[in-house]
């Protein structure tokens, strides 16, 4: 049996019940306490012929219970959230002054000022979901010009980092400046995915409402997820 109760708020909860049996309120506790009221106006002004059964009293005990266990169980949530998150800064703070593998298609190649001085290049990389029979790397200059073609051969699932040697098609050396990497993957004719990788050095790590980010200098930044390789 439930009957309509008018309540001013006579638990100073700061919680009320209308006439129409609805609540109001911001925690589990000020529920419980309004519930709990609730329930004894109604076992005080039941039908003294029509009791209220067992069963009754029980589901609505149990609805108290149901309540308080999720206001707990959120609590537990939110601090394993905020242990998660601390975790995640600490491996990404160790990432700092190391070099990254993450998606992109920038080769930087440079050359130092003294006599014999060789070219140096960041490394690149490819990232397959399945092995491929043919892989096939482009590197082209500012201007869209293939100044190098390397055939890779075959390479199973997975990440792969390389090094370019500076040289150019015509045996001369790459200028200083920034290249871009194309790769091709085909297996039985077919073509395959194959996502470019390019390196970065981690210079930082970037805490926001979003999570963590790794700060990568000119590259801007990253998030952890994102990175395919450490070198």
């Amino acid at each position: 049996m439930s009957i309509a109760v008018n309540l001013n708020d006579p638990t100073n909860t700061g919680m009320r019940a209308t006439g129409s049996g609805s609540l109001t309120g911001s925690s589990a506790a000020d529920l419980q306490s309004s519930f709990l009221t609730l329930l004894v106006a109604q076992l005080q002004n039941q039908d003294p012929t029509n009791p209220m059964q067992n069963n009754e009293l029980t589901t609505q005990l149990a609805q108290i219970s149901t309540v308080s266990g999720i206001e707990k169980l959120n609590t537990t949530l939110g601090s394993i959230s905020g242990q998660i998150d601390n975790g995640q800064a600490l491996q990404a703070s160790s990432l700092i002054g190391h070099g990254v593998m993450i998606p992109g298609t920038t080769i930087l190649a440079g050359k130092g000022t003294e006599e014999g001085a060789v070219v140096s290049t960041t490394p690149f990389g490819v990232e397959l979901q399945q092995s491929a029979e043919k892989v096939t790397v482009t590197i082209s200059d500012k201007d869209g010009r293939v100044v190098r073609t390397i055939e890779l051969g075959e390479l199973k699932a997975g990440v792969h980092s390389f090094t370019w040697d500076g040289t150019l098609e015509d045996g001369g050396e790459a200028p200083n400046g920034a290249y871009n990497v194309s790769i091709t993957a085909t297996k039985g004719g077919t073509p395959l995915v194959a996502q470019p990788l390019q390196f970065a050095l981690v210079q930082g790590v970037i805490r926001g409402k979003d999570g963590n980010t790794l700060d990568l200098g000119t590259y801007g930044t990253t998030t952890l997820d994102e990175v395919r390789q450490i070198l």
